[in-house]
């Protein structure tokens, strides 16, 4: 009976971690640009959350505002290509025609 109930309990978290949305990989070349990104910046805030966004993963790559309120943060698509910038002196909204408060929050994937 033990070995039943600890068969269903590891079924069970494998079933919880296997079912996760976060479980996507990072593309390669994302990883390269926040490496470069990482050395760029040296604001503590500074992060890259992924979103989606058009029905699709994008890359926000937020350099925080420690340094330089008016920075922005660049928007790159799975395959590293810019789409856009957000914020910035103008407060940019729009990625692609569309306002990006219709993205949908994924994860962070990184932090200073």
């Amino acid at each position: 009976m033990k070995n039943l109930s600890t068969l269903s309990l590891l079924t069970i978290l494998f079933l919880s971690f296997s079912c996760s949305k976060n479980n996507r990989e990072t593309p390669a070349c994302i990883l390269n640009q926040i490496t470069t990104f990482d050395t760029t910046y040296d604001c503590d805030e500074a992060k890259v959350d992924r979103y989606t966004f058009q029905g699709k993963d994008v890359y926000v790559f937020d350099p925080g505002v420690c340094a330089y309120a008016d920075m922005a943060s660049e928007v790159l698509n799975e395959n590293c290509e810019s789409i856009g910038f957000l914020g910035g002196l103008i407060g940019n909204t729009q990625i692609n025609g569309e306002d990006f408060s219709n993205a949908h929050y994924e994860e962070t994937i990184w932090t200073k």
